[in-house]
């Protein structure tokens, strides 16, 4: 028989357990909630932009600034008029200001903003950049601590054709912008600003322009990042037939797959290193090379990986490991053109390595690479079941946040925890572009993280997020 005392201490305990249990859910709930805040509204695709164009955020005297495309209205097309759109956030207090526009609206997705700071800390945008010159904006004065709103105005122009532009803070306190002039097959290749964007210059020839010499329509997708010091800018891109000239039935014709495809697919991975100093270029070997670089020129010097017809469409994400050396998480297409996985590609004793690291459920999934200073290598990846198919917003990818996590140099992944937004708060939304946010020379912020995400696949509706932990 339970005496009273027994029954007085199991009711203590049961108590003290679901009070636990209760402070664990709701800390759990609120972690959560208030680690994943939402702002911006009526986003359309690329909300916020892939690993091409960047960067959309900076934390400028600890506060942020970011630029999305936003506010858009539905048109008769299905892709939506979009608003380059810029607004701030205050860690400490963990609000966002409002939301303001700062251009005129456009159809065009790859119009999406993109922002950083110069070295006396005027903020500069630059937007409306698809085979044109863009609009560049310059904070009307420094932006200074506590700053909320900005007052823009028109700043000299950096080149006549601009399509993809990543601004980064480089040696010597200058500016390096790296772009693709004109269309698909056009050249890619950058300019440098040593007074605060005012004027820029560039090498005399192109990075590379693959269809140079007589490989019609033959193009390229790129990512970019600067080294450490500032002096080397590594390059990393994947080959395509773009297809728009002299079209003939077997032109696009996958032989692994045994079926003609489109050109959205592209193949292998070609790896060069450009020194911003004297503008030379070299291969993974530290051979120098002849620019601009046409296909079979990179097929012989700068090829790292040979996918053998396996593809993708969006290109590689680079982060650098601790002793400085390039490495890359990339989607290729396995038994099937709907079959994809997420690899961890790096160089060891001289050969490049690719693992396996899970299931992508597209091919244009956006992702990030972070090697932290505890040694971890981190993946935040884009997943879903099967193949994510449906209308204009679904075409670019999207799914749910998972990071990915390799304990032991890449060679090994495991799934570390799931970042995905409330899902009783966002059923059946699909999240892609997960981008870190950075500090005016380029430096990555800790536990900040931004997206975007949708739930209607046709109508301009996404959100933008930012994940502060």
């Amino acid at each position: 028989m339970i005496t009273r005392i027994s029954k007085l201490a199991m009711l203590t305990i049961l108590i003290g357990v679901c009070t636990v249990g209760a402070m664990s859910i709701a800390a759990s709930e609120a972690s959560s909630s208030s680690a994943i805040l939402e702002f911006g509204s009526n986003g359309k695709r690329n909300m916020l932009y892939d690993a091409r164009q960047r960067p959309q955020s900076v934390l400028l005297h600890g506060r942020l600034y970011i630029v999305y495309n936003g506010d858009a209205s539905a048109t008769k097309n299905g892709k939506g008029n979009a608003y380059p759109m810029f607004i701030s956030y205050d860690p400490q207090s963990r609000k966002f200001s409002k939301p303001v526009r700062i251009g005129p609206k456009s159809t065009d997705h790859h119009y999406s903003p993109i922002i950083w700071a110069d070295e006396s800390d005027y903020l500069h945008v630059l937007h409306g950049c698809h085979r044109t010159p863009g609009v560049h904006l310059v904070s009307s004065k420094p932006v200074a601590a506590g700053v909320i709103d900005v007052k823009w105005k028109k700043a000299p122009g950096i080149a006549q054709s601009i399509s993809y532009p990543t601004v980064y803070r480089i040696f010597d306190d200058k500016e390096v912008m790296a772009y693709r002039v004109a269309g698909h097959t056009g050249s890619w290749t950058y300019r440098i600003s040593e007074d605060n964007g005012k004027t820029w210059t560039g090498p005399e020839k192109d990075v590379t322009d693959l269809n140079a010499k007589g490989r019609i329509d033959w193009s390229s997708y790129r990512t970019v990042l600067p080294s450490g010091d500032g002096k080397y800018l590594h390059m990393v891109y994947a080959d395509y037939d773009d297809y728009i000239t002299k079209k003939t039935p077997d032109r696009l014709f996958n032989p692994r797959y045994d079926r003609i495809v489109d050109n959205e697919w592209k193949y292998n991975l070609h790896y060069v290193k450009i020194n911003l100093q004297n503008h030379e270029v070299v291969n993974a070997d530290g051979k120098v090379l002849k620019t601009p670089i046409d296909i079979d020129y990179s097929m012989r010097h700068c090829l790292i990986w040979n996918t053998e017809w396996r593809g993708a469409g969006i290109p590689p994400v680079i982060a650098l490991e601790p002793k400085g050396e390039p490495t890359f998480l990339h989607i290729l297409s396995g038994t099937d053109l709907k079959t994809h996985s997420y690899f961890y590609v790096r160089r060891e004793n001289g050969k490049w390595l690719q693992t396996r690291i899970c299931h992508s459920n597209h091919n244009w999934n956006g992702g990030y690479l972070v090697h932290g200073a505890d040694g971890v290598v981190r993946a935040y990846l884009i997943t879903g079941k099967g193949y994510l198919e449906g209308g204009y917003m679904d075409g670019r990818g999207g799914g749910s946040i998972e990071e990915w996590i390799s304990e032991d140099k890449g060679n090994t992944w495991r799934m570390n925890r799931d970042l995905t937004p409330d899902r009783k708060r966002y059923p059946a939304w699909r999240f892609n572009h997960i981008q870190p946010v950075v500090r005016p020379n380029g430096e990555i912020v800790d536990g900040m993280l931004l997206f975007y995400g949708w739930k209607d696949g046709d109508s301009p509706t996404a959100k933008a997020f930012l994940l502060h932990e």
